[in-house]
C-alpha cells in the first residue's frame, strides 16, 4: 500500500509548527525539539516533509554560524542523526555492508561516497545530499 502525500494534512503541520529559516539558538534548539520527536515514531508522508524540511534549515543555520569556513557537514550530520535516532554502528554496518567501511567514515579517515549517501538518505529518511559534500 502507497501512502499518498495530503497537501491539506502538510498545510495544517506547516501552521502549526511555522517552519522559518533560523536565526537564534533558541529557533535551532525549538527545531531539534521538533526533529528530535519526529524522529522517534513512525512518521506520515506529510510528516516526513517536515522532518526534513526542519533537518535542512537547522543544517544551513549550524553551517552559517558553528563552522562558517565549511560548506556541508555529512559526518556530522551522520552522527546527530545516528545519536538522536538512538542507533548504533551495527546499524550502520547493517546498512553500508561493511563493517571497516563504517569505523573509516565515522573516524573521518573516508568520505561518504554517492551510493553510501543514497544508502543512508533511505535509512534515516532524509535527502542523500545530507550526506554529501
Amino acid at each position: 500500500m502507497t501512502l499518498t502525500f495530503n497537501r491539506e494534512k502538510y498545510k495544517e503541520l506547516l501552521t502549526a509548527y511555522l517552519p522559518k529559516l533560523i536565526k537564534t539558538e533558541a529557533e535551532n534548539e525549538q527545531a531539534l525539539g521538533i526533529v528530535e520527536d519526529l524522529m522517534h515514531r513512525k512518521r506520515t508522508p506529510e510528516e516526513d516533509e517536515l522532518y526534513q524540511l526542519l533537518i535542512t534549515l537547522i543544517e544551513k543555520f549550524e553551517q552559517e554560524n558553528y563552522q562558517p569556513n565549511q560548506q556541508n557537514h555529512p559526518l556530522s550530520m551522520l552522527l546527530f542523526l545516528l545519536e538522536e535516532s538512538e542507533r548504533s554502528r551495527d546499524d550502520l554496518v547493517a546498512v553500508l555492508g561493511n563493517e571497516d567501511i563504517v569505523n573509516n567514515i565515522v573516524n573521518g579517515q573516508e568520505k561518504i561516497n554517492a551510493e553510501q549517501a543514497r544508502k543512508l538518505g533511505e535509512f534515516f529518511h532524509v535527502e542523500p545530499s545530507l550526506f554529501t559534500e
